[in-house]
């Protein structure tokens, strides 16, 4: 499990997202709010951004955000227009590594999944590596669930140049892959134009997202997190079972 933000708008300072918000997401990873089975994030935490020519960028960290001394001045200098951020409590069995911080990244994608797919290390981690295309298999560098699930994205997308629809027919697979056991299911992506965000439960409830376009100290863009970062009256709870897209300065769209 983890808490997660992401943003997309008219250019914003790392600051404003991560540490500014009354409850930021560097207060989330010390006391968050609508934690299920955790009560800190404390295993590391990351960000990432694109930068002047559209190509992600990511900074992780395998210490807790507040013993980073590197982050006030990178909150500081950092600006973007999308951002994705996330302050993790790993899944019992999941080591702590850069390779297992999120945000993931390929090509010009960045991913966020906060959740847990239930018996990964006892079994399915093989299901996937049986069903994941051989460079999709070979390319996994960590061993969490969330890196295997942002492998079986990709492998849709090849099918569509739609991130939706590929987001939205993995899920639907992966239910197939799951073969009875339960998924939690928080997820956010990038293709450097545009967020698209789903929650959603496979044999369980939906985690905790919610959605925001009318805080005036984000004027002109969406704002997405596991915990609501500011006022809850700015904040709307995304509807579950449906992946939605938000593109700067335009309604949101249930992409599928």
């Amino acid at each position: 499990m983890c808490r997660l933000a992401a943003y997309a708008g008219p250019p914003l300072s790392l600051r404003q997202l991560l540490l500014a918000p009354p409850h930021s997401l560097y207060k989330q990873a010390y006391a968050p709010a609508e934690m299920v089975s955790a009560v800190l994030n404390a295993d590391g935490y990351g960000f990432g951004w694109y930068d002047d020519e559209q190509r992600p960028r990511i900074y992780t960290h395998t210490l807790p955000i507040w013993s980073d001394g590197n982050l006030p001045d990178l909150a500081d200098s950092l600006s973007a227009r999308l951002w994705l951020a996330n302050v993790r409590s790993a899944t019992p069995g999941q080591s702590v590594n850069l390779a297992n911080t999120q945000p993931f990244r390929a090509g010009p994608l960045m991913y966020l999944h906060n959740g847990f797919l239930q018996d990964f290390n006892s079994g399915l981690r093989t299901r996937f590596h049986e069903h994941l295309q051989a460079d999709l298999s070979a390319s996994l560098q960590g061993t969490t669930d969330s890196e295997y699930l942002f492998a079986l994205v990709r492998q849709h997308l090849r099918h569509t140049p739609d991130l939706g629809r590929a987001l939205s027919t993995a899920l639907d697979e992966l239910e197939d892959l799951l073969a009875g056991r339960q998924a939690l299911l928080g997820i956010v992506m990038s293709d450097g134009d545009s967020l698209y965000a789903v929650r959603h439960g496979i044999g369980c409830a939906p985690p905790t997202m919610y959605v925001s376009d009318s805080d005036p100290d984000y004027a002109g863009g969406w704002l997405i997190a596991s915990e609501r970062l500011t006022e809850p009256r700015y904040w709307q709870t995304l509807t579950a079972g449906r992946v939605h897209r938000f593109s700067p300065g335009q309604p949101l769209a249930a992409s599928a």
